[in-house]
């Protein structure tokens, strides 16, 4: 089991951007990922136990991680938080497809 702590270095705090990377980032890994904010816990897989940590700016952020990719996971998720733009943090590639009529 790893732990670690970060801080949630975006003004708008854990907003849907980031915290949409962060699940994509989670689910990539078999580890369980748990954040824990002022004694509320998230499974770091479920998007919206990660939005309700209502984790604002400055927010200190307990990471624990365990299982049998920890390392990379741990890694992997503090990567998000060290963004310090949080659309950085975000999904930036569209395909958008031009020659649908409905578009």
């Amino acid at each position: 089991m790893k732990h670690s702590q970060v801080s949630v270095r975006w003004k708008e705090g854990l907003h849907l951007r980031p915290a949409t990377r962060l699940v994509e980032r989670a689910k990539a890994f078999q580890s369980t990922i748990c954040l824990k904010v002022n004694e509320r816990l998230a499974d770091g897989r479920s998007i919206l136990a990660v939005l309700l940590l209502c984790a604002t700016f400055g927010s200190v952020v307990d990471l624990e991680v365990s299982g049998e990719d920890e390392d990379q996971a741990l890694a992997a998720v503090t990567a998000v938080f060290e963004c310090e733009n949080s659309d950085a943090a975000d999904i930036t590639d569209f395909s958008w497809d031009t020659e649908d009529p409905r578009l």
